[in-house]
């Protein structure tokens, strides 16, 4: 064994020891990684390309410019943008009909439910999509985000092994065709039988025993932030009893002019919370906003203030009122004066706070009593709480107001954006059948997010914001060590030593030790980027064997997916290591004997569906 194999070896180990020991994060010790091998590189050492060529030191940093790492910050836009509209929680109250607050039905409904979009995207796009699903579901239902998360994980995993659309699979039918000689391909739904029958096994066994395997962490210090919903909101603010519905009809004097002319908020002290003209919902409206023939106004205040509009000609009302209006789409801000604020004893129209924030103020909350009328009037003190009504859009510039501590609120309750959501399912849609069709799948999603960008859904602020930089900075570090085992022959070495001792117990011992080595190496450098390595050295030893070199390819890919040691393994478990504040040893301890019941139906499937024996 070379000084440059013993180092990579080396180099893998410490990093694992250092996580294991929780003594280091995940992309801490992706990091070490691709700097020790650059470092390596630079000294004369051929680790990441030729002996004495400090230039290629330069491939330590490879990993940022992959397509998956492209792939990845485009899904977390698109998933982002999907839960910004309300489809997840359209999603997450669909599962919760059905499964109710029942850990193991939610468990099992997740797992499905991820497995099933793994069929038709990537399994990290799965995984993604579905998370805040699961935590929308946590939310709700009091279950702790590490009781979901693993098992959406494993579900997209599951549902990889199944379909041909996962990245590990088409790797190994495109190295079919660079063998020598060169094989017939796999088509499209080879790995179905297979793959399929250990999905279904799967994911009943993580249903059954996930009370028992998952871990019961409490969540990390964000996640463990309880945010109100915008009813709950309402409730505590009393609003409900102050909300009236105002009709304007033809002949009214409101008719045609601005909400500042009517002197509504400045004459009255009541507060319009939303218009609605005909379908068209408008949420907090500006002064300048002129009403109309027809409008149906939304406001807060007292009684003897409301009954007074009735002399301008409109229709006074309590219908729907004593709603909630959260469900209606109206979007509630909570923000308490901030210590030492400058805004103490001051009122927020002396801050013209409307006009800076965009953001109207309708109730005010001091001690144990509610104010709802004159609000803006009120001198400020200290300890004083204010629900707010505007748009999403502006929450950033008053979250950056010192004087004021914003609380975001849960948008659990708030309805889908379907004009909005529609768009962004659509070319999501595009994005997976032009993948499907062949276009590289970092390409396609990249050319969505610039679609949504354009169209003006995507706010790039926002988007940089969605990023889940752990996982990114994990598989960038990590893809390195790849190109270093191949480059300094130790997967080669590793290759020909397990295929020496499997070579003895015939075609299905073959494919048994094709998952187990495969599996082996998955652990240490990621589902993504293993068949890279190990598929050449398997499909080989099969055409030797004189043995079908698409069942091994298959049993190869199969394991990138089904191997449940770390979370190193695959992609779609770092996503999960934060909100679920998992350690390292979890992903351990509920999926070894997954895995192994993965390997078992896997032979299986390979005497069935494939005639090995």
């Amino acid at each position: 064994m070379s000084v440059s194999q013993l180092y990579v070896i080396v180099v893998i180990i410490i990093p694992l020891i250092l996580i294991i020991t929780n003594r280091v994060r995940f992309d801490v010790a992706a990091i070490m990684t691709a700097a020790a091998l650059g470092i390596a590189q630079l000294a004369g050492l051929g680790i990441l390309g030729a002996p004495n060529s400090p230039t290629d030191a330069s491939k330590a940093l490879v990993g940022l410019a992959q397509p998956v790492v492209i792939t990845l910050f485009c899904l977390f836009i698109i998933t982002r943008y999907l839960d910004k509209t309300g489809v997840t929680r359209w999603v997450a109250r669909r599962i919760l009909s059905i499964g109710g607050r029942t850990e193991w039905r939610l468990v099992g409904l997740l797992t499905f439910t991820t497995a099933a979009f793994s069929l038709v995207m990537n399994n990290l796009a799965a995984g993604a999509l579905v998370l805040p699903i699961a935590m929308d579901i946590s939310r709700r239902t009091g279950i702790k985000p590490s009781k979901l998360l693993i098992p959406i994980a494993y579900g997209s995993c599951l549902g990889g092994a199944a379909t041909f659309f996962t990245t590990a699979n088409i790797l190994s039918s495109d190295l079919l065709r660079s063998a020598n000689p060169p094989q017939t391909p796999l088509n499209i739904l080879d790995f179905t039988p297979t793959g399929g029958l250990i999905a279904l096994v799967g994911i009943a066994f993580l249903t059954i025993f996930s009370g028992r395997l998952l871990p019961d962490r409490e969540p990390s210090a964000e996640q463990s932030v309880v945010r109100r919903t915008g009813s709950e909101l309402e409730d505590a603010y009393q609003l409900g009893e102050r909300l009236w519905e105002i009709r304007v009809p033809s002949g009214s004097q409101l008719v045609e002019k601005t909400l500042a002319e009517t002197g509504i908020g400045q004459r009255l002290g009541l507060s319009v919370v939303a218009i609605w003209h005909g379908r068209q919902s408008i949420f907090a409206p500006s002064p300048e906003h002129l009403v109309q023939e027809g409008d149906m106004l939304l406001i807060v205040g007292r009684e003897d203030r409301v009954v007074r509009l009735a002399e301008l000609g409109v229709q006074i009302g309590r219908e729907n009122s004593t709603d909630h209006i959260s469900p209606r789409g109206v979007s509630f801000v909570e923000a308490v004066l901030a210590p030492h604020s400058r805004a103490e004893d001051q009122s927020l129209k002396d801050l013209e706070f409307r006009r800076k924030y965009g953001y109207t103020a309708v109730a005010l909350l001091r001690g144990e009593r509610s104010y709802r009328t004159d609000v803006a009037d009120f001198k400020l003190r200290p300890g004083d709480s204010l629900l707010l009504v505007g748009s999403p859009d502006r929450l950033k510039t008053l979250q950056r107001n010192p004087d004021f501590l914003t609380l975001e609120t849960d948008l659990s309750d708030q309805p889908v954006q379907w004009h909005r959501a529609g768009l962004v399912i659509a070319v999501t849609a595009a994005a997976i059948i032009i993948s499907i069709l062949g276009f590289p799948v970092y390409l396609a999603t990249l050319v969505a997010v610039i679609l949504l960008v354009l169209a003006g859904i995507v706010n790039m602020e926002d988007a940089y914001r969605s990023m889940e930089w752990q996982a990114i900075i994990l598989i960038a570090g990590m893809y390195p060590l790849s190109l270093a085992m191949v480059n300094t022959g130790l997967a080669g070495l590793l290759g020909d030593m397990i295929v020496h001792l499997i070579e003895p117990f015939g075609p299905l011992g073959l494919a048994a030790g094709a998952f187990i080595f495969t599996g082996l190496v998955t652990q240490v450098v990621g589902g993504q980027v293993t068949t890279v390595i190990t598929a050449p050295i398997l499909i080989s030893a099969a055409i030797t064997l004189n043995t079908s070199p698409q069942a091994i390819a298959v049993s190869s890919a199969i394991a990138c997916s089904v191997t449940f040691f770390t979370p190193i393994a695959h992609p779609v478990n770092m996503l999960m290591i934060g909100p679920a504040n998992y350690r390292f040893t979890d992903f351990f301890r509920s999926g070894w004997l997954l895995t192994i019941i993965s390997f078992v139906v896997l032979l299986v499937g390979m005497v069935l569906f494939w005639g090995l024996r």
